[in-house]
């Protein structure tokens, strides 16, 4: 229970860190962080239950709004503004 704790403390530090990188260079990191993102929110439901996974989803979806809502529009076939 502790370990889940500590790597999503870590997951946020990456994630600031990321953040202020120049945009060029938030791509291959971000990738990372988003991918490994949905396994983080598993452990955390598992160990403290499905509200607080929830919770977590719902800050994941706020924090990667935008690179998901380009990407869905992209895979349906939608206009993308570049």
């Amino acid at each position: 229970m502790v370990y889940s704790v500590l790597f999503a403390g870590l997951w946020v530090l990456a994630s600031t860190v990321v953040a202020m990188l120049p945009m060029r260079l938030q791509f291959p990191p971000g990738v990372v962080l988003f991918i490994s993102a949905p396994a983080l929110i598993v452990w955390l439901g598992h160990d403290f239950g499905w509200f607080f996974s929830v919770l977590a989803f719902a800050a994941f979806a706020s924090m990667f709004r935008n690179p998901i809502r380009y990407y869905w529009r992209r895979w349906t076939g939608q206009e993308v503004e570049e």
